[in-house]
């Protein structure tokens, strides 16, 4: 379907339908919506309903859903555009039949990875773990397009991990300096990860060679043009570029674009406007180390010189940016973890910066993968999206003693979806000198939605970095946790930042009323809240032109998902 070409009238005609189906009930969304406060703060802008309101926004957004201001199209983030039914590819192998016993105290992970590397070798397939615990001394790899790694359930299949990934592989330091443990941030226990990929930064950390983690290798240069592209508007579907001859539908392509040397491309990242043209970019350094944006996307059909895309263009195509499409490591696709709980021995959580890397579940240089029904338990960090595109994560949750990062989204990672996702809260107290985060954004993270989330402690974090046009919506949090991120790394928050239907039971604003830190931000549909703990004061200057609409509210703004509303009007 090419996007371009939707009537207005048609766009107003599925807006309003999906507008109204959420106020009655009937529409978007697994769970039903909850009876809707009336109390909506005096003089919000918003079409009333008897069971909640429609903010002035949404009929906005339904006119312009590629090009909105404020708020962004995020209609199609998460595996295969957003699908509900995951791929279930047929059983090759049963980790049983390579030699693991569900017995608590047998190293399982030799056998667990053979069975998965045969049938990576079949071409993919699904390996099945039963029930019972499994003992794993090692990291379990899932390393081949089209391979799933399927329990029993999350009640039912347990991977008991004994030991952390600095046992396993060796420090990791950081690439940008001082004794802090990339760990922290970086790896998984289960890793999906291009094989070449995994066995190349294994290879750089234990030379301590610290790598780039993305799309193009660890010293961002294994890519080559494909072609040079034609400048074109953010939102758009269609690029011309100059050379097709090697594109062809279903060809995963970077669309890579360069700054220039007053940063024009992080202010548009920015919003643009005054504020962040006046902004020092020169000395941060960290975040201008994450430029070149990358961005992967599949194509879906190729006529002559244009060129049509599985999701609309996250920024606009200018020359002075060097748009192109490029190569890139090979991807991993198709693969997932399902049905199954990891759970680490339990030891006290590290101190700041220095955790050992008893790690959830990862996914990097992955576009098209998924993780279903997965439980991590006494985990330093949860789950991880590294340099990971158009992944889902669906019915995750975060247990056990506390962790640092429960969910962390980093090194350019772009329209995943997480929904139906839960932080519980710690069985032990926190130890003296730890960290805390929760929902983690950086590095130009773009078009990610969390959806539908039980957060019993955490925050909205944002690592500095520049992430721009995330959402949030239809969460529940006990706003408890702390942002991080290097000065160096730059702003909180890039443009279009969206939190929609946000419920704060501890009545903190830290990070989550964000109209007036975020520019060209959206904050719809939020309890009442107030400043305390860390307070941030804005990166830019004037005018934010950020939106705040239905604020006092609690489950009256409808739709009440923006991002179940925004798949249903994309369709």
């Amino acid at each position: 379907m090419n996007h371009e070409h939707i009537g207005r009238r048609a766009l107003l005609a599925g807006a309003t339908a999906v507008a109204l189906g959420a106020v009655t009930g009937a529409a978007t969304g697994t769970a039903a919506a909850a009876p809707a406060s009336r109390a909506a703060a005096p003089g919000a802008a918003g079409t009333p309903d008897a069971r909640g309101e429609i903010p002035a926004l949404w009929h906005e957004f339904a006119r312009t859903p590629f090009t909105h201001p404020q708020v962004p199209f995020v209609g199609r983030a998460g595996c295969r555009a957003g699908t509900r039914r995951l791929p279930r590819p047929h059983t090759v192998a049963d980790v049983t039949d390579f030699g693991a016993v569900p017995d608590g105290t047998t190293d399982c992970a030799p056998a667990i990875n053979r069975a998965i590397a045969a049938a990576g070798e079949a071409g993919g397939g699904t390996v099945t773990i039963p029930p019972g615990t499994f003992r794993i001394d090692d990291v379990i790899r899932v390393g081949d397009s089209g391979v799933v790694l399927r329990g029993a359930g999350s009640g039912r299949t347990t991977l008991y991990a004994t030991r952390n990934l600095t046992e396993l592989i060796g420090p990791y330091g950081s690439r940008y300096g001082g004794d802090k443990s990339s760990w922290s941030w970086a790896g998984g226990l289960i890793w999906l990860a291009p094989r070449a990929r995994l066995d190349s930064l294994v290879a750089a950390i234990r030379s301590r060679a610290w790598p780039f983690e993305g799309w193009t290798g660890n010293a961002r240069d294994e890519w080559t043009t494909l072609t040079t592209v034609e400048p074109a508007r953010q939102g758009s579907w269609t690029v011309t570029v100059a050379d097709a001859h090697r594109l062809r539908p279903g060809r995963l392509v970077l669309l890579r674009l360069a700054d220039d040397e007053t940063h024009t491309l992080l202010q548009h990242m920015s919003g643009g406007g005054p504020g962040p043209a006046a902004y020092s970019w020169v000395d941060k350094t960290k975040l201008t180390s994450y430029v070149p944006y990358e961005w992967p996307v599949r194509i879906t059909r190729v006529r002559g010189r244009r060129v049509t895309l599985e999701r609309p263009l996250p920024l606009d195509l200018r020359p002075e940016w060097d748009p192109r499409l490029t190569t890139h490591v090979p991807e991993l696709t198709g693969s997932g973890v399902e049905g199954l709980t990891l759970e680490a021995v339990q030891t006290p959580q590290s101190p700041h910066l220095l955790d050992k890397g008893y790690n959830g579940v990862v996914l990097q240089c992955a576009y098209d993968c998924w993780v279903d029904d997965v439980t991590v338990r006494h985990v330093d960090n949860g789950f991880g999206l590294v340099a990971a595109s158009a992944c889902t994560l669906r019915r995750t949750r975060v247990a056990g003693r506390g962790s640092h990062h429960p969910y962390f989204c980093r090194e350019g990672s772009h329209d995943n979806l997480v929904e139906d996702f839960t932080v519980e809260r710690r069985t032990v107290p926190a130890p003296a000198g730890t960290q805390l985060h929760g929902i983690n954004v950086e590095g130009l993270s773009s078009h990610n939605v969390w959806s539908r989330g039980d957060m019993r402690m955490g925050t909205f974090d944002s690592h500095r970095g520049l992430p721009f046009a995330n959402v949030r919506t239809d969460i529940t949090v006990e706003n408890d946790g702390r942002h991080g991120g290097d000065a160096s790394a730059g702003p909180l928050f890039g443009a279009r930042f969206t939190h929609w239907n946000i419920r704060v039971t501890n009545g903190r604003a830290g990070l989550v009323k964000i109209d007036g830190l975020a520019p060209r931000s959206a904050t719809v549909g939020l309890n009442e809240v107030r400043e305390f703990d860390q307070t941030d004061v804005p990166d830019f200057t004037g005018d934010l032109r950020s939106r705040l609409e239905l604020y006092g509210t609690t489950d009256v703004v409808r739709p009440r998902n923006l991002y179940d509303a925004q798949r249903a009007l994309s369709r």
